[in-house]
This record gives structure tokens, sequence and C-alpha cells, in this order.
């Protein structure tokens, strides 16, 4: 049975984020040859809906209003509900990401239907749609299907391939005009704490310290080596517990859940928490003193040593390869 996906772009700082178009290639296995519908929301949305088609849309919605330049449930929620109403979608995906899991269950309630939440992988099986998810922190996986209504699912960033660009592509683009009323919460201003780099929930490679990394200056390295790799940086609740870095960086099951290409672990002991919000990662190095820490269980490469000796080499021999290349 074909069906209409209706897909929600996910825009920050003006341009779509990766999980958009992650979103899209699941969609395509979801409607099995259907109609793949692209929803865009916000204030000012520029040539974003050419983007979401040039990734695979068939058509895109677009819902612009001042009072969405940014987010919040009662206002996206509206939007998205006005894109509903009109469509009428037999699917529904969004991101897994912060946006995703506030906004998808107050969307799932009003449309009296269930929710999956953070699949990260989708298939056809038995004529049914078939998602997995992890639990118990990701122990385990899960596979579940939606028998009866609407299927609509958050997917977690860097586990479904986009499908390849193709700017010859086209489709139509429709702006769709609701109104946007009632608003318990108007954002009057955005502060944003000064970060650099690659956005840490999706991105393909990790350099994450722990305690080991001794203080706020023993990021420099980590953050170096990132660099040099086109990376991010994160952080085990222990160094963000100890002050070495802010909370942002957090990786964990009471953090952001991650699963890069490559995932390298300096100074990170290995508990339990943490390896809830990284074991799934495709690589895993781990650098750090102690033969004997859990770490080194879950690795897929082991560099007992001092991470103040071992980064800056690692840092020195990449930049070399990157020249060579």
């Amino acid at each position: 049975m074909t069906k209409k996906v209706a897909v929600l772009g996910e825009i920050r700082d003006g341009s779509l984020r990766n999980v958009s178009f992650e979103g899209l290639a699941a969609a395509r296995t979801i409607a099995e040859g259907g109609e793949i519908l692209a929803v865009l929301v916000g204030a000012s949305l520029g040539t974003l809906a050419q983007d979401m088609i040039h990734y695979g849309a068939d058509r895109v919605v677009t819902v612009e209003d001042e009072k969405l330049a940014q987010y919040t449930p009662d206002g996206f929620s509206q939007a998205f509900l006005s894109v509903v109403e009109q469509e009428k979608p037999e699917a529904i995906v969004f991101g897994h990401t912060a946006l995703g899991k506030d906004l998808a269950p107050k969307i799932a309630s009003r449309l009296g239907c269930g929710l999956i939440s953070d699949a990260v992988d989708v298939e056809i099986a038995g004529g049914n749609v078939v998602f997995t998810r992890p639990i118990y922190s990701g122990k385990a996986f899960e596979k579940k299907i939606v028998s009866d209504g609407i299927v609509f699912a958050t997917i977690r960033p860097n586990n479904i391939a986009p499908l390849e660009k193709e700017t010859s592509r086209a489709g139509e683009v429709t702006a769709l005009s609701a109104e946007i009323k009632d608003l318990r919460t108007i954002v009057r201003e955005v502060a944003k704490k000064a970060t650099q780099g690659v956005d840490l929930s999706e991105a393909k490679i990790i350099v994450a310290g722990g305690r080991g990394v001794k203080s706020a200056d023993g990021f420099s390295p980590l953050q170096e080596l990132a660099d040099v790799l086109g990376g991010a940086v994160g952080a085990s609740r222990g160094a963000c517990d100890a002050e070495y870095c802010d909370y942002s960086l957090q990786i964990g099951q009471t953090g952001k859940v991650v699963t890069p290409d490559l995932y390298i672990a300096c100074g990170i002991s290995g508990a339990i928490q943490h390896l809830a919000g990284m074991s799934n990662s495709k690589v895993i190095v781990a650098i750090n003193k102690d033969p004997e820490a859990n770490i080194f269980k879950v690795a897929d490469y082991g560099i007992v040593g001092d991470l103040f000796e071992v980064v800056p080499m690692l840092a020195e021999e990449f930049k070399n390869l990157l020249i060579k290349a």
C-alpha cells in the first residue's frame, strides 16, 4: 500500500539540519512508492524548500508567519496540524532532536495516534513498516509496527543515510496560510552560549573528554584534534560535574545520545550512563591510562597511555596525512 508521508524539515540558524534529509530517506522506505511531502515551518524560509526537493521530497508545503520565527510548541503544532488537516498524510516523520522530542508527542496526542520514538532503522517486512529502536540504554533493540492509524515516528540522527542530492529534481512548493493564535509562550530573545565547530548531535566524528582531562584547559588538545578531523567535542557527565566544560557537551543517559562514525573517548572510564549515550557509534577509539578501564570493553581500538601525550600525537599525524592528501 502506497502512502503519503509528511516529513518535518528542521531548521537551525537559517539552514536545514541533516536529520531533515535523513527523514526524507526514511519516508521513502515508508511510502512504498507513495508521495513524500516535506513540511517547513518558520518566518523566512527562502530556498530551503528546494533543498528538501533535491534530497527526495516530491512536494513541499510551507507555513510562514512572524510568530514562527522561533520555535514554540503551540505555534509549531498549530502550523503542522494545519498541514495535516489539509494533506491527510498516512505517515509522519520527525527527527529525534530536542525539537522533535518536544513537538512529536504533542502532535500525536492531538491526532490520537501512537508514536514510535528514537528509531534507528526502518524497513518493510510482511507488508508492515517495521521500526527498530534501542531499549535498556542501548543494550537491546526492539522492532515495532503500527497496525492501525497514522504511522508516526521520530528518527535518531546519524543512523539513516540521506538520499543522494539531485539538483535536477523538481517539485511543487505551495504556501499554506495558517492562523497562529493564543500562544502561551512568546520568545523575545534567544541567548546562545558561544560554541564552535560542528553540531554535536549530528557530528560524524566526536572527540570526548572525561575526568581524565583534569581541567577546562585539558580540553584544548581535544578541540585541536576535533578541528583537524572536522568533528565536534563532547564530554562525560564527570567532566561536566567537575566544571571542566558546559553541560551542553554532555553525552550519556542524561545528556545527548550520539551515533557518529568515529568516537574518540579521552580519559573516560566508561560508566554505564556514558556508554548509553555513545555505545552505538560505528567505530570507538578509547584513550586511557588505566588498562582495566570499562571503556575498553566497548572500544574497537584502545590506546593505553596519557591522553596529553597521545592526543597531540594523533592531531599531528592526521595533519600530516591531510597535507599529503
